[in-house]
């Protein structure tokens, strides 16, 4: 039962996604972060107040955190399909393979 549940925590903090989901979430957490700190300039500039604004900024922040860090679903809808472990390599036996070399060098 243990050892169920350490899978689980396994399968959880590997966090699978593709490679359009690493694009998806660079630019996810790009734009956010623009944003967040737009918003807190401009809430600490409105207010007077720059204890305000690094709160707004820590807490975009947090939220793009939350959005980019962890392996949501939809990070992994394009996933790559990998080769079989110890395939049998037909895709090579069955071409020509030649090899030319050059006669004048030696």
């Amino acid at each position: 039962m243990a050892e169920e549940f350490l899978d689980q925590i396994r399968d959880v903090a590997e966090g699978q996604i593709d490679f359009e989901g690493q694009k998806l979430a660079e630019q996810l957490g790009t734009i956010s972060l623009i944003i967040s700190g737009f918003l807190s300039f401009i809430i600490g500039y409105i207010q007077q107040d720059i204890k305000l604004a690094l709160w707004t900024g820590l807490g975009g922040t947090a939220a793009t955190f939350l959005l980019v860090v962890p392996p949501w679903p939809f990070f992994n809808k394009n996933p790559v399909k990998w080769l079989p472990v110890g395939g049998t390599g037909t895709h090579l036996s069955s071409q020509a393979q030649t090899v030319i070399f050059d006669t004048k060098g030696m």
